[in-house]
């Protein structure tokens, strides 16, 4: 099975996300980001949730503001190398956020829909860099 974490500033959504991914078979993990906890991730440190997860879905307002989470998203990036990252935006795309390279990141903009994340992390997966 296939474990999630799903980072969002807003406990219901984070809530409806999980659900929705539950139903699509996803073992899911959720965190209220920094807005809500010490991350370690903005200290340079790993996540012990982001370790056990095999994609992050992360809400592109997950530490409050535009720049704090470009900064969280690199750093996780960077923390994390080889786990994807599915970032949603409710409103309009950033331009920002990267689609290639080592911060590369899936980008849902608009309504997160169940479908929609499911689609979306199939994608980040399926892009992942083979280790050897």
């Amino acid at each position: 099975m296939t474990r999630v974490l799903v980072v969002h500033h807003d406990l219901d959504l984070a809530g409806q996300e999980a659900d929705s991914l539950r139903r699509y078979g996803y073992e899911v993990v959720e965190c209220g980001g920094p807005t809500r906890n010490v991350c370690p991730v903005l200290a340079g440190r790993p996540c012990d949730l982001a370790e056990r997860a095999d994609v992050l879905v992360y809400d592109v307002w997950a530490s409050g503001d535009a720049e704090g989470s470009r900064v969280l998203i690199e750093n996780i990036r960077d923390v994390h190398p080889d786990t994807p990252v599915v970032l949603s935006s409710p409103g309009l795309a950033l331009s920002w956020e990267e689609e290639s390279g080592p911060h590369r990141v899936t980008t849902i903009v608009g309504q997160p829909t169940g479908a929609r994340l499911h689609e979306a992390i199939q994608e980040a997966l399926g892009s992942k860099t083979p280790t050897n």
